[in-house]
């Protein structure tokens, strides 16, 4: 597999990564917090190639039937959960909400990377070199959620308070494009 192939892999692999990175960074766009998405994004991004490479088609037997539910309902939930906190009155635990952190940190670095498990299988057999693949697809997850938490600054700068509204559309708009698209809409 040569090399703009791969590239072209991790900028598909990475849209996921961009979409939701714009849609948390809405609300969560500090250095720290820009730093720590892009991090886990990059970092499951390449990890779950390596892991569908060392696992093979049996992990992708068992695995595929269920993530496309599985991102679907990490997806959704988040996204709900955003929806539902932009309802509530303004109060100062809602404002602290850190989606890079913790269990949702995991939860969304883990829903945006499982497309690329699959992808790892298909790597040995397209004969692409598996550790530039993974870096490249690691680290251009990593740019990707990065610009996109970037330009989601100058959008929440122009819709205020709906921008938690749109970001929680958006992640249940990804998750039901996920179950459609293994459904084969």
């Amino acid at each position: 597999m040569p090399y703009y192939q791969i590239v072209l892999l991790a900028l598909a692999l990475a849209a996921d990564a961009f979409t939701v990175g714009g849609s948390v960074g809405l609300r969560n766009r500090s250095p720290r917090q820009i730093f720590r998405l892009s991090f886990h994004f990059g970092l499951f991004q390449a990890l779950m190639p390596l892991i569908g490479v060392l696992a093979g088609t049996l992990l992708l037997s068992l695995v595929e039937r269920w993530d496309h539910w599985i991102a679907a309902a990490i997806l959704g939930a988040l996204g709900i959960r955003m929806m539902f906190n932009a309802s509530q009155p303004e109060d100062p635990a809602r404002s602290n909400l850190d989606l890079t952190r913790g269990k949702n940190l995991v939860g969304l670095s883990l829903a945006v990377s499982i497309d690329a498990l699959a992808a790892g299988i298909g790597l040995p057999a397209a004969r692409a070199p598996i550790l530039p693949a993974v870096a490249i697809i690691g680290l251009t997850s990593a740019l990707a959620t990065a610009v996109a938490m970037l330009l989601a600054h100058l959008v929440a700068k122009r819709i205020g308070n709906w921008s938690e509204v749109i970001a929680g559309l958006v992640l249940i708009g990804l998750g039901v494009k996920l179950v459609i698209e293994h459904l084969g809409g």
